[in-house]
């Protein structure tokens, strides 16, 4: 009994897949995971803009619903990223969706990581193998990697951010050096017409 959960436990490995999706203006989209009864599925997302002048943090929604695709298991609304965690409590194909309802940008995207159907006997807390230890290890390397996947996302938003305030700063400056010349220039002008001596013939 003990070699047959031996072997279905490990032929449930972690699985972790990443992707990225354009959302449609006014739309969403949609994924499926197959999952039995204790199986554990995690998605987490961050919201961005495919547009390279774009300097501002985009949100979007988060939906992961029941294989009856009637109730909602967990839900973000107009969140620029997260992560959900469910434990299925019943075998079927789950669907999870983001959303951009609420707009009509066409360069919103979504960067997401399932961090797959993981076998509900790996994360035992009493478990004290050498295997677990790994893939807790694994699991914990993946999650460090998703995050500085969101970090470069957050960066190239504050980027953009900080290039599009130079360049107003730079233009104001060239606007008030403009204004002082014009300035100075009438200032001159008036005091030399102020000065002037005209005689009369």
């Amino acid at each position: 009994m003990l070699a047959i959960q031996a072997i279905v436990t490990f032929s449930f490995a972690l699985l972790v897949s990443a992707h990225n999706v354009v959302l449609p203006p006014y739309g969403r989209r949609c994924f499926f995971e197959e999952l039995n009864q204790g199986d554990e599925l995690s998605v987490s997302f961050q919201f961005g803009d495919r547009d390279p002048q774009s300097s501002t943090q985009l949100t979007g929604d988060f939906l992961l619903y029941e294989p009856s695709g009637r109730d909602i298991l967990k839900s973000f609304r107009d969140v620029s990223h997260g992560e959900a965690t469910i434990t299925a409590p019943s075998k079927g194909k789950y669907q999870y969706c983001f959303g951009n309802d609420g707009s009509n940008i066409q360069t919103k995207d979504v960067t997401f990581n399932v961090h797959g159907v993981v076998w509900i006997d790996l994360d035992d807390p009493h478990s004290d193998t050498l295997d677990t230890a790994v893939r807790k290890l694994s699991k914990l390397i993946k999650e460090v990697e998703d995050e500085q996947s969101y970090i470069v996302i957050r960066e190239r938003t504050h980027r953009n951010t900080a290039e599009s305030t130079n360049d107003r700063v730079k233009w104001w400056s060239i606007f008030q050096l403009g204004v002082v010349a014009v300035n100075s220039l009438f200032q001159i002008y008036y005091l030399k017409r102020f000065f002037e001596v005209t005689s009369m013939v």
